[in-house]
């Protein structure tokens, strides 16, 4: 509405208001005119800015070309259009707004993800500093170990140059005692040497005049030794003795009757309870025709004849026997068991009513 529309409209109510107060006096009507004249044209003022704030306020919202060109457009212009576009835009932004609720909602699901990622980062660069400062560790006792050696090494070797006994003598003597023992270890070097050339030459020989069966029995039989040595203990140089097998001396270990009777490897009497066929042999035939059971005991000497070959057990696990080494060998006597030296026909262990 433009201010000449205004200005007629309020004319004419000012008129209208005139000829409605001609009944009045002449003074309150004179003063009533001037003062509905001054009341309309202050209204009408008043609606002139009031449109004119309206139409400045309705320029600056629809400053786009569709709201432009619908602002352009009066009251009666506006169609199906128009309403079909206003639609348009309220559902944009009733889709806009459902977004906004729905990124509203998503919020706190992302920010837990957020911090569990976060917690799960600092767990892995706080177990990353854990190995770091354990392999630092490592390297520093690695480290430590070293210098320690390193200084037990200098120490030793300024220990053996200062040194002085309570007689009063130097390093000199202690370097001439080093060296009567360093001899002697090569001396027994030298004859531990002379005994494997020995040995080499005797299996050499037996390989040409084709004993290898020999040869290999000797050192399946020197294994054993040597395994049954370490095994049941046998290192005290005062437990060792000597034989002559026909064609050299051999070392070896006394027999301990005490050390394989206390193992529970050989508990040959409940073996012997649950397998009692095995141990049923049979008759016993003595290598002498009137000869009769008499009880032997450790230490006694039999005749070369009761412990011939015939008469070894060569499977003595099978009746859980310690395997035997050396000169011994485990000899049935009647319903005896016996280990006699084949060499001095001594009986070294004996086990008494041992087959049925």
């Amino acid at each position: 509405m433009s201010l000449t529309k205004l200005l007629k409209g309020s004319a004419l109510s000012a008129l209208a208001a005139a000829l409605a107060l001609t009944a009045l006096p002449a003074e309150a009507e004179a003063q009533s005119r001037e003062r509905i004249e001054r009341n309309a044209v202050e209204r009408g003022q008043a609606r002139a800015q009031r449109a004119e704030r309206r139409n400045q306020r309705q320029e600056l919202r629809t400053s786009g070309d569709a709201r432009e060109s619908r602002n352009v457009r009066g009251p009666r212009e506006r169609g199906p259009a128009m309403r079909q576009e206003s639609r348009g835009d309220n559902r944009a932004n009733l889709g806009n707004q459902r977004a906004r609720d729905r990124n509203r909602a998503q919020r706190p699901a992302e920010r837990a993800v957020r911090e569990q990622r976060q917690a799960q980062r600092a767990e892995r660069q706080a177990q990353r500093a854990e190995r770091q400062a354990q392999r630092g560790q490592a390297q520093r006792a690695q480290r430590d170990r070293q210098q320690a050696q390193q200084r037990n090494r200098t120490y030793r070797a300024d220990r053996n140059r200062t040194y002085r006994d309570r007689s009063g003598t130097d390093w000199r003597a202690n370097r001439a005692a080093q060296e009567r023992r360093q001899a002697y270890r090569d001396g027994r070097r030298a004859e531990r040497r002379g005994d494997a050339r020995e040995d080499r030459q005797i299996r050499r020989d037996a390989y040409r005049a084709g004993r290898r069966d020999e040869r290999r029995r000797d050192a399946r039989e020197d294994r054993q030794i040597r395994r049954d040595a370490y095994r049941d203990g046998y290192r005290d140089s005062n437990r060792r003795s000597r034989y002559y097998d026909g064609r050299r001396w051999r070392d070896y270990d006394r027999w301990d009757k005490r050390r394989w009777r206390s193992n529970h490897r050989y508990d040959w009497q409940r073996y012997r309870y649950s397998n009692r066929n095995i141990f049923r042999l049979g008759r016993y035939y003595a290598p002498y025709r009137d000869y009769r059971y008499r009880r032997v005991n450790i230490g006694f000497r039999l005749g070369s004849l009761f412990f011939g070959s015939r008469y070894w057990i060569n499977d003595p696990w099978r009746y859980r026997l310690p395997d035997v080494y050396g000169p011994y060998r485990w000899v049935r006597y009647y319903d005896d068991v016996l280990l006699v030296d084949i060499y001095s026909g001594e009986v070294v262990d004996v086990i008494h009513d041992f087959f049925w």
